[in-house]
């Protein structure tokens, strides 16, 4: 047990120190002690410990993306976020993009499981886009997306806007710091916009985070159409931190400010136009899109 009080001490440390919200970090905090000292977390390990604490850890904010994490393989742990873990995840999930096609009747189709950091994930994406670029719609999979990179959700927007100007999407303000940074398209890409023509967003209980971000700014920019099932709700930027060789702990440090809402979807999720059942989301949205098109232009 001394060493469960250490992981999650070490948790309520970093929670206290950078949450996004300072008062909700201490009712965390005190909330998470009592569990603590009533003996809620005698008897678990591993997975089953961390799936307790992350329980308790969101039960006063409902805030999905405060976390203790179990990971299998063994870390290194120096009380700083792991930067290198998104990226490895990146790599192996192939920068997010799972599945590129062109369908019958012109219809693109991009099947995606993250939002990368555009430094190694934009080429992918470009890459993807590129082999749908021809097409007369597209449909975005977002249901197996869990989230990823503020960053990477502007290269996703950027080809989906004109570029020469840009348009901004969102500010994220970090508690630690005080200061909102700015998220803007880019006026320039290495690869085509996918311009003038329709898209579609899929999504699921499972889209989440950058998914969500992104999904949210094509549709309150009137640029996409979203099908399927509203998202799972976490807007906040989050840091990753090993706490053990086995536990880690993410901590919303910031919240997103939607430059054309005023507000995010933190709790709510982001609710689609076309509410049908996950599942069905795809067969919906390329039965739209076929429709669209042989309509005609104005449609």
């Amino acid at each position: 047990m001394q060493n469960a009080t250490h992981v999650i001490e070490a948790a309520l440390d970093r929670l206290l120190a950078e949450y996004v919200f300072e008062e909700k970090a201490t009712e965390v905090a005190a909330v998470v002690r009592t569990r603590l000292a009533e003996g809620a977390y005698e008897g678990l390990a591993g997975p089953e410990f961390c799936a307790a604490v992350t329980a308790d850890l969101q039960q006063p904010t409902g805030d999905k993306h405060l976390r203790l994490l179990w990971s299998e393989e063994p870390q290194e742990v120096d009380g700083e976020e792991d930067e290198d873990f998104f990226a490895e995840l990146a790599r192996s999930e192939n920068q997010g993009i799972r599945r590129v096609e062109r369908l019958a009747g012109d219809v693109g189709y991009i099947d995606t499981t993250l939002v990368p950091e555009p430094g190694e994930g934009g080429p992918m994406i470009s890459a993807a886009l590129s082999l749908v670029a021809n097409t007369k719609a597209l449909i975005l999979d977002l249901r197996s997306n869990r989230g990823g990179s503020t960053y990477g959700m502007s290269y996703w927007c950027s080809h989906l806007f004109p570029g020469g100007e840009s348009l901004h999407l969102t500010d994220v303000y970090r508690r630690t710091t005080g200061l909102t940074q700015q998220f803007w398209t880019l006026p320039y890409l290495p690869g085509e916009r996918y311009l003038d023509r329709p898209v579609y967003v899929l999504t699921g209980p499972v889209t989440f985070s950058g998914a969500e971000d992104l999904a949210y700014n094509l549709k309150v920019r009137g640029r996409a159409t979203l099908v399927g099932e509203t998202t799972r709700g976490g807007a906040h930027p989050t840091g990753y931190y090993p706490l053990s060789e086995h536990i880690s702990v993410t901590v919303p440090y910031a919240r997103s400010i939607n430059a054309v809402t005023g507000g995010d979807w933190e709790g709510v999720g982001v609710v689609p136009d076309l509410a049908v059942p996950a599942d069905q989301a795809f067969d919906v949205a390329y039965q739209d899109a076929l429709e669209r098109l042989a309509a005609g232009p104005a449609a």
